[in-house]
């Protein structure tokens, strides 16, 4: 025991194993919705449910390990929401990319992560990308998120008068999205650990109660369906894949560094402005979506839920390491995650929240320097309204170098930046 204090360095830092152990445990409350939500949403893009269950454990154990032993931080990692659903809507469905090489790419992505962590060229890369689309590029991710659970959820549906429309409110699906929305707010509002699950447990109960869910046989059993995605990824035409990969790339690097220094921050890691143990960090992250591309799972980000753990004291990678143990459990509850994916209502309020949250910089964006503004809207907005998360990187690059050429302020842009939206008109061009 003296041994495991001395390593995560516990006296150095203010903290305790007990306070550590329940860090963790809250920081796994608050996450464990992605082993549902994550294969629920590869299920749209005809991947096996659990070949994607099992490989978003194992990335998830592996780069909060990393994080835990080898960086010391009380930062979790796992499959990033957003991510996940470029993979599937926009490579799989939209461009009618194979999995198998949607998932290639992830690794092509995450092999240059791994490259970038080791290097400054990492910082170069995140410092020439200017605030505003930073900060839009998440928005947009988070509103194109969004708009995927309000369409599951049924709260949402096509119309061919109006494009889109409101829901049946007499649909069940729609009825119990609604009371998982609903309890899941109050739920955090009250700032209740685990408010996502929690919600997701209650719709669950009332969709049985209503005859929409049936409990399976048994919740515990051995993970199934993983030799269907394990090492099934293949290298398609990388010129085709490569908006694909720099989007990836990309997202992956600003979601993760974002994230690493805020809960950093919270936790008082950061001396000097400095960040200890960063290099090791980010391998945490970009190792584990190494990892599960070839497991099969999207690429991986540090989770702002992690800030939970923080919250009640969490300030160790011993915290990491309790959570990195509960979701290994978690690969015997297979069944009970299949079941709860199957009703849509389960897993909707969790994409619309999480979009919710994505959205909450925007307000720091200046809306009054409409260099910085037009580029930023229309980042945002292109994701949801053309289903593509490229699309919205894409035409948010190229307005911003245009914009700024004619306001006289190129100086103020990256030449990495005016390389970027080069590439990314061309591709739109061809």
């Amino acid at each position: 025991m003296d041994s495991i204090k001395k390593y995560f360095l516990f006296e150095e830092r203010g903290t305790n194993l007990r306070t550590e152990i329940l860090a963790g445990v809250t920081t796994f409350l608050a996450m464990v919705y992605i082993v549902i939500v994550n294969p629920s949403v590869f299920s749209d893009g005809n991947v096996n449910f659990g070949g994607v269950y099992v490989a978003t454990i194992i990335a998830t154990v592996v780069g909060t390990l990393i994080m835990g032993v080898i960086a010391n931080y009380p930062i979790a990692i796992s499959c990033g929401l957003g991510i996940n659903a470029f993979v599937v809507y926009t490579l799989i469905l939209a461009q009618g990319i194979p999995w198998q090489e949607a998932f290639g790419a992830a690794a092509i992505a995450s092999g240059i992560f791994i490259v970038l962590s080791l290097t400054q060229f990492r910082e170069m890369f995140i410092n020439s990308i200017p605030e505003a689309l930073k900060k839009s590029i998440a928005a947009g991710i988070g509103l194109f998120i969004a708009l995927i659970g309000f369409h599951n959820g049924h709260f949402v549906m096509a119309s061919p008068a109006t494009m889109v429309t409101m829901g049946d409110l007499t649909d069940p699906t729609l009825l119990l999205t609604i009371l998982g929305l609903i309890a899941t707010m109050i739920l955090m509002v009250m700032r209740v650990s685990g408010a996502i699950f929690i919600g997701m447990i209650i719709t669950a109960v009332a969709a049985a109660i209503l005859g929409h869910f049936t409990m399976p046989e048994t919740f515990f059993a051995m993970p199934s369906g993983f030799s269907e995605t394990f090492m099934q990824l293949r290298l398609g035409d990388i010129p085709t894949l490569a908006p694909a990969i720099f989007t990836l790339l990309m997202v992956t690097l600003f979601d993760t560094t974002g994230t690493m220094l805020g809960i950093g921050r919270q936790a008082g890691l950061i001396k000097d402005g400095k960040f200890p143990n960063l290099k090791s960090a980010l391998l945490a992250d970009s190792v584990a979506s190494f990892i599960g591309a070839f497991c099969g799972t999207s690429p991986t980000s540090a989770y702002v839920e992690s800030g939970t753990g923080v919250s009640v004291g969490g300030r160790t990678g011993f915290a990491s390491f309790v959570t990195a143990m509960l979701f290994l459990l978690m690969i015997f509850f297979q069944p009970l995650a299949a079941a709860l994916a199957s009703v849509p209502a389960v897993t909707a309020p969790a994409l619309i929240l999480t979009g919710c949250f994505m959205c909450s910089n925007v307000a720091s964006i200046d809306w009054s320097d409409y260099s910085e503004a037009f580029p930023a809207f229309f980042t945002m907005v292109l994701m949801p309204f053309t289903y593509s998360i490229t699309n919205g990187v894409g035409v948010g690059m190229i307005t911003y170098v245009i914009l700024k050429i004619f306001a006289g302020k190129i100086r103020e842009v990256h030449p990495l930046m005016i390389l970027m939206a080069i590439l990314f008109a061309g591709e739109m061009i061809m």
